[in-house]
């Protein structure tokens, strides 16, 4: 953020896409919340006879309160209550009367974020997509293997949450509710003397009557109460309050925050904590086993005694290993018979589907060969018992670590959302401003306007305004800017920062979900849900990956066992206590279980999560996978002047009167147009007549009233103001209203220019009267960016509404070769498309509304943050602080992150391409090396880990311009 603290945080970052409720045994809202409103197309209706006899039909349906059908327009507009029917019902139902009824448009759409559980691979997370997308009324689902979670847009109208839970289920996955659209102005409270469906009716008529209280759940086993509220009208402790007054005679109500827990910690630290517990009760079978299948047998006569034969040629080994095998496989290794089932059900194939195969195969083999043992008195043969508990071991170890590395994927999300205090302390104050009393509250029962006391080395909780007090406020873990800010009386505070010497007073602005941390962590979350397009190589690949690996175990047995049999290969080659059916068993078997599309599915989602955590610990969001992948192909960067490449504070240091009008009339006349501009010009032209009044001492400041404003995107404003036509703007704008330049202006506006000073012209009633000159100093770091990103073959553009003198002598001082001036909003979208069709990939970087087209034509869109919220809509990346190191920073971390995708998959598919020809023993002739199941196993555990390690690789990132801090500090002062 910039120095002032200024920064346009007026608005949430992300906007909530719609609501969903989860269903409590009592429900209420206003009563129009009742009542939901569709829209059908419906053809064929020739008169009105069909109207009616389809409001009659549908008329008659319970829960439908209305319906009107227009035959003229061919439509119908049902009002209908969603407890007792549903969009589709009523939509089914004029079809059966023989009218073709379109499907009708998305007129409300919710979002609800699920957990996932259960997803071992990328064919998990396609499965449970599929699933989703299979419901009726759902429009796009989003499901993230790494994050573990499902981004659902679907139609209210049509399903909810229940039953796209349900949906997960019946693929074979768990599903919990996150949140739901409508979540972001939510306050649970825990209700003591909650107790019965009185309670909760009165509880819910006094809420009901709170202005801004727009829907109510109430949960009476749990003794909750959930309440969705309009943050401008009320807020969390006011409604506390209103169900206190509730209580009356014995029924007495006691409302306090209800926190819920933090689901994600919580139930990452239940799944490592459950794979570890299944490793080691796995090891306390599993090393007996192997002790008595590969160890004790070699010492001798330690191990003799597992040579002692029971029955027939069933020995004492034999048996142990059968008992201490059989937990493992059935009890320890459940799971992945159940995943196994789930996955074939659903017709594909996961992990589970491998490991299953495999250690059926060395079981029941195994089986087969110990009764063979216990009724043959001649039968010789080797059991696989320790292959089985092995295998199963060494794949519960692998992913018990995977978890925990998982598990650090998410640290910098995490090391966000625990910035901000868990307590506030809130004055009261008397209407002269005094303290009357202090009370220390939790953060989330802050409401706006509340004033809060920030005491030195404390916390800012929310973000807010200073009223009072001076002080030095850290922002560097918001904004990764290390130097501390300066905070006054009417600058803006970000909540998470940290007050370093004085105590402040600030009045909150934006309180829970709204505020810039909880929008940084929505973005970051979002970003992270969302697919690479470097991904869908690892989706096409998974689609086919098992079956292949099934076929080529199936033929790697046939080619052992078949050369065997007859003899094509030498006897010697069979180890011994084997045969040759026994040794192609396991080179399939250990085809089956060292191939591992784990690898393939964490390589991309791993790498985007720590690389958007990391970005936005540094100061730089990025919108998603798309967004980084794109970056890292950026071959010129566009930038846009003023607030970009300047300050963005232009302060007007000349004024030229070209009449008789007084000085004071004109600034009057100027400032009265400019003033419901929002262009940083305009502000400068407003800022100085003001200045000029407070500093001349003129008796009326009164500002006059424009009429009729109009903006001329690129070249000024124009109004009416006290009868008079005012335009205000540069000279393109008053040759298109035919005002006269005269040479006397032209030279003036010239030697302005040639100053890199921009020139405001003031035309009244068609003839100019004056000139404001205006200067926006550069950004001490900018010539360094541009610099640096020709170093990085990155040519520079800047782009400006600007005037080609000015432009081309800003473009001098930066470095700048290349520039395109006196370009309207369009005009520099279409300057964006012109280089795109050179083959350039271009990234635009900008921070005005006007920026906002060239922002989304380009192929990266970097919104300057003390931008406007347009901008940062439009942008793919957002710069927090405002600083252009950070352009390098984007496409440095982009190109970083890319590299790295290219390594897990290089490291995913090499493993593959060389772990399976290994497992199928084709070096087995030559060198008499094979891998045994077992180890195989262990080598796909290994596999996963180590393409999640190589992603957490990506938090050691620096930013390139660190590197020469030094020299970077050096050029800055002589800059200055």
């Amino acid at each position: 953020m910039e120095q002032t603290g200024k920064a346009n945080l007026t608005a949430p970052l992300l906007q909530p896409n719609g609501s969903v409720a989860v269903d409590f045994p009592h429900e209420s809202s206003k009563s129009d919340k009742k009542t939901r409103k569709v829209v059908l197309r419906i053809r064929e209706i020739q008169c009105a006879s069909c109207a009616a006899s389809i409001e009659s039909v549908v008329g008659d349906m319970k829960g439908v309160e209305s319906i009107s059908v227009s035959p003229l327009h061919g439509q119908a507009i049902i009002k209908y209550n969603p407890e007792f029917i549903n969009a589709k019902r009523i939509k089914d139902a004029i079809e059966d009367l023989n009218f073709e009824v379109d499907e009708f448009p998305d007129q409300e759409i919710a979002v609800c974020r699920l957990r996932i559980k259960g997803m071992a691979c990328t064919s998990c997370s396609e499965s449970v997509e599929r699933a989703l997308l299979m419901v009726d009324g759902v429009k796009r689902a989003i499901v993230g293997l790494a994050l573990e979670e499902a981004k659902i847009h679907f139609d209210p109208n049509v399903t909810d949450s229940v039953h796209l839970i349900e949906a997960i289920e019946d693929a074979g996955f768990g599903a919990d509710l996150i949140s739901s659209g409508d979540d972001f102005n939510k306050v649970h409270l825990k209700v003591e003397g909650l107790n019965s469906s009185e309670d909760a009716t009165i509880i819910k008529s006094y809420l009901e009557a709170v202005e801004g209280v727009n829907h109510i759940e109430i949960d009476e086993v749990s003794h909750k109460v959930v309440v969705a509220y309009d943050p401008d009208l009320t807020g969390p402790r006011s409604l506390i309050e209103c169900i206190q007054e509730a209580g009356h005679g014995p029924n007495i109500y006691h409302a306090s925050l209800y926190t819920t827990t933090r689901v994600r910690e919580t139930e990452q630290h239940h799944e490592i904590t459950a794979y570890r517990n299944q490793f080691l009760w796995s090891c306390l079978f599993s090393v007996p086993v192997f002790m008595f299948s590969m160890v004790l047998p070699m010492f001798s006569p330690v191990g003799d005694w597992l040579s002692y034969k029971l029955y027939n040629n069933l020995t004492v080994g034999m048996l142990l290993r059968w008992v201490f095998c059989t937990p493992v496989q059935f009890i320890i290794g459940w799971r992945f018979y159940v995943g196994s089932y789930h996955a074939l059900r659903r017709g594909s194939a996961n992990m589970d589907v491998l490991v299953a195969l495999g250690t059926n195969a060395a079981y029941f083999y195994s089986i087969y060969i110990v009764i063979k043992a216990l009724t043959s008195e001649s039968f010789e043969g080797q059991d696989f018992f320790e292959t089985s508990s092995m295998l199963i071991s060494f794949i519960l170890l692998g992913k018990y670590l995977e978890v925990v590395a998982k598990g650090k994927t998410s640290d910098a999300l995490a090391k966000l959302t625990e910035l901000a205090p868990d307590t506030a302390t809130v004055l009261s104050l008397d209407v002269d401003g005094n303290v009357i009393s202090e009370t220390e509250l939790s953060t989330q029962l802050l409401q706006r306007n509340d004033v809060i006391k920030i005491v030195p080395g404390s916390k800012v909780p929310v973000d807010g305004v200073v009223i009072r007090g001076q002080s030095h406020v850290n922002e560097s873990m918001i904004t990764g800017e290390a130097k501390a800010v300066a905070k006054r009386p009417g600058d803006k505070v970000i909540g998470g920062t940290v007050n370093e010497n004085g105590c402040i007073l600030i009045k909150a602005t934006h309180v829970g979900s709204e505020t810039a941390l909880s929008q940084i962590v929505q973005l970051v979350e979002a970003a992270q849900l969302a697919r690479a397009p470097v991904q869908k190589l690892a989706d096409k690949i998974s689609r086919f990956f098992v079956p292949m690996v099934v076929v080529a175990a199936f033929i790697t047995w046939l080619g052992w066992f078949i050369p065997g049999e007859t003899h094509l290969y030498p006897r010697s080659w069979i180890p011994k206590a084997m045969d040759g059916f026994e040794l192609a068993l396991q080179f399939g078997i250990s085809v089956l279980v060292v191939a591992c599309p784990c690898a393939l599915g964490l390589a991309t989602p791993t790498a985007v999560m720590v690389a958007t955590g990391k970005g936005a610990s540094q100061g730089v969001l990025i919108k998603g996978g798309n967004a980084l992948e794109k970056a890292h192909k950026v071959k010129a960067v566009v930038f846009d002047k003023t607030g970009t490449l300047t300050i963005g504070r232009p302060a007007v240091v000349q004024i030229k009167n070209f009449s008789k009008i007084s000085l004071q009339e004109l600034c009057k006349l100027a400032a009265a147009a400019e003033v419901n501009s929002e262009h940083p010009l305009a502000k400068a032209v407003i800022e100085h007549s003001k200045k000029l009044h407070q500093q001349y001492g003129f008796s009326d400041d009164h500002l006059l009233e424009a009429k009729d404003f109009e903006v001329h995107p690129g070249a000024g404003v124009g109004a009416s103001i006290g009868g008079k036509r005012v335009l205000v703007g540069n000279k393109r704008l008053m040759l298109a209203f035919q005002v006269s330049v005269s040479p006397e202006i032209q030279d003036y506006v010239s030697d302005m220019e040639h100053l890199a000073r921009t020139c405001i012209l003031v035309a009244v009633d068609g003839v100019i009267c004056g000139a404001f000159a205006v200067s926006d100093p550069l950004k001490p770091e900018a010539g360094r960016v541009v610099s640096f990103l020709n170093s990085m073959s990155i040519s520079s553009i800047m782009v400006t509404g600007d005037n080609w003198a000015t432009a081309t002598a800003i473009a001098r001082e930066v470095g700048i070769e290349k520039v395109f001036a006196e370009t309207d909003p369009v005009g520099k979208a279409e300057r964006i498309k012109d280089l795109q069709m050179e083959g350039l990939t271009v990234a635009m970087v900008g921070d005005g509304i006007n920026d906002s087209p060239a922002l989304v034509a380009a192929d990266v869109g970097m919104a300057i943050g003390a931008g406007t919220d347009i901008a940062i809509e439009a942008a793919d990346v957002v710069l927090i602080k405002s600083n252009l190191e950070d352009v390098i920073t984007a496409i440095d971390l982009s190109r970083k992150t890319l590299a790295r995708i290219r390594l897990n998959y290089v490291w995913a598919l090499g493993y593959n391409v060389l772990g399976m020809p290994l497992a199928a023993g084709i070096l087995y002739p030559f060198t008499g090396i094979r891998l045994p199941p077992w180890l195989a196993g262990a080598c796909m555990a290994a596999s996963s880990l180590s393409v999640v390690c190589s992603s957490l690789l990506l938090q050691s990132y620096k930013k390139p311009l660190q590197v020469q801090d030094a020299q970077g500090r050096g050029d800055y002062l002589n800059y200055v």
